[in-house]
């Protein structure tokens, strides 16, 4: 298990360095070209089918703490993608694509508390609201999820 999580671990971390190299690449892209770009980083994509496996997730809330528990619906990806490729964005920006909740029926504020203890928690307007921050896509991009899995699934 432990040559697991390492191996996790290090892959997550390729992918984060790739992910950073490719959109300082694009902000240098388009420093020398002028050429606008967007990045958008999804959050665990999801179809509705997906949700109903939800309820696993929720006896052990150190599961899905990998990205605070973060998810998107893929009709809400679809949404972005449009919106990106309809803007009119000067430079190279990224944004992160999230549900605005997240996949667990318990509030942020505990989830933080139980798994994270020594990261300080800042309360936002719902009990439930995602921890990733979408609010740049929201300003930029007028991205504003329509899906949760809350309207398919009581929690």
């Amino acid at each position: 298990m432990r040559r697991l999580m390492r191996s996790t671990r290090r892959t997550r971390n390729r992918a984060t360095r790739s992910r950073s190299c490719v959109e300082e690449l694009a902000r240098q892209l388009n420093r020398w070209t002028g050429t606008p770009f967007v990045a958008l980083r999804f959050s665990n994509i999801m179809e509705p089918h997906e949700y109903d496996g939800f309820p696993d997730y929720w006896e052990d809330a150190r599961l899905r703490r990998w990205n605070l528990w973060g998810y998107v619906d893929a009709r809400d990806v679809a949404l972005s993608c449009r919106l990106a490729l309809a803007a009119d964005l000067p430079g190279a920006e990224h944004f992160i694509v999230a549900a605005t909740d997240t996949v667990m029926n318990r509030p942020s504020r505990e989830l933080m508390a139980d798994v994270y203890p020594a990261v300080p928690y800042r309360p936002t307007e719902s009990d439930y609201d995602t921890l990733l921050s979408i609010e740049k896509a929201r300003r930029l991009l007028g991205y504003e999820p329509q899906h949760s899995w809350r309207d398919h699934l009581t929690g």
